[in-house]
């Protein structure tokens, strides 16, 4: 099941989960948060840091267990991926409403990544390992072979 694309894959899920993880020790300890956010910022961003551990210790496990090419792997990725492209779409909702892509400077630069990355990662995880999956179907004749 282990190829180099799917190592890519397992290596990227893990950077990407510790990411999310360093992201809220920063946005509590340091303040990650725009210079002028909106009234409504930090009652969006409190409800998001127990999710998000959850999504990125689904990540990190997926990950972990791509690389150990356990079949697993393969169906966390598709959780902890749809997880990601919510985040990203629902972030990417939020910020374009209420104005924190128009703050400019750091704000902008963070937030467009952050939410690219989510969706983006998220939908090539999806279809790498939908067509993973779909080869491994092919080469057992089905679920029952």
């Amino acid at each position: 099941m282990t190829n180099m694309g799917l190592k890519w894959v397992a290596m990227l899920e893990i950077i990407s989960g510790i990411g999310v993880i360093l992201f809220w020790v920063g946005f509590f300890t340091i303040g990650l948060a725009p210079a002028s956010p909106p009234e409504c910022y930090f009652a969006y961003e409190h409800a998001f840091p127990l999710p998000d551990i959850i999504m990125s210790i689904v990540l990190i496990v997926a990950g972990v267990q791509l690389l150990k090419a356990n079949i697993y792997g393969l169906l966390l990725s598709l959780a902890g991926a749809g997880a990601f492209v919510f985040l990203g779409l629902l972030d990417f909702s939020f910020n374009y409403q209420n104005g924190i892509y128009f703050l400019g400077g750091a704000d902008l630069y963070l937030n467009a990544f952050i939410n690219l990355w989510c969706v983006v990662f998220g939908i090539f995880v999806i279809i790498r390992i939908i067509q993973t999956s779909k080869r491994l179907m092919e080469g057992s004749n089905g679920i029952q072979g």
